[in-house]
């Protein structure tokens, strides 16, 4: 399988006791360092990324949300001059 160059590089300073960590589990799993690292990396991101962009509500939320969807309020003072002000 073939391979796409990486034009990006990315250095990190780790102690001597998370290196042989790193490397023990990266030689588990039969792989390089450099791949451990960037799939491990990767995989962390998506998960942080995916928490903190996708929102969870319960039953009732999700009926609260939904209705307010459904039937928003009329625009009070406020949000009319925001509006207005926004458009300028």
């Amino acid at each position: 399988m073939a391979f796409a160059p990486k034009p990006e590089r990315l250095e990190a300073r780790v102690t001597s006791e998370q290196k042989e960590l790193i490397e023990r589990a990266a030689d588990l799993e039969g792989r390089t360092l450099t791949d451990f690292l960037v799939v491990s990396a990767a995989t962390a991101a998506k998960k942080v990324i995916q928490e903190h962009e996708i929102l969870m509500l319960t039953a009732q939320s999700r009926s609260v949300f939904l209705a307010a969807l459904q039937s928003p309020p009329e625009p009070n003072a406020k949000l009319r001059e925001l509006a207005r002000s926004n458009r300028r």
